[in-house]
């Protein structure tokens, strides 16, 4: 007898089927992942450094601009990843 979480992955994987990836696209994935978090290091490095420097109303705005760039960095991984899973690199 199958549990309900066996049942509702069953389900899933026959409305959804799993994609394996190949050698090459898991390496492309795994570089486009190390570049964004290279980016995203850089940028938080960056803007930390500057919020040492700066004073309370500065560093709202600061802080809005890091969680900006970093939402933007993210989005541009998934989009990256995408690509590389449809193929379409």
């Amino acid at each position: 007898m199958k549990s309900a979480y066996e049942l509702a992955m069953s389900r899933l994987e026959k409305s959804a089927p799993s994609q394996t990836l190949t050698e090459a696209q898991k390496a492309a994935i795994a570089e486009v992942d190390s570049e964004i978090n290279a980016k995203t290091a850089e940028k938080k490095l960056f803007l930390e450094d500057q919020l040492a420097k700066a004073n309370p109303i500065e560093k709202d705005e600061i802080l809005r601009q890091l969680a900006s760039e970093l939402q933007r960095l993210e989005e541009k991984r998934e989009r990256e990843k995408a690509k590389i899973r449809n193929g379409t690199v």
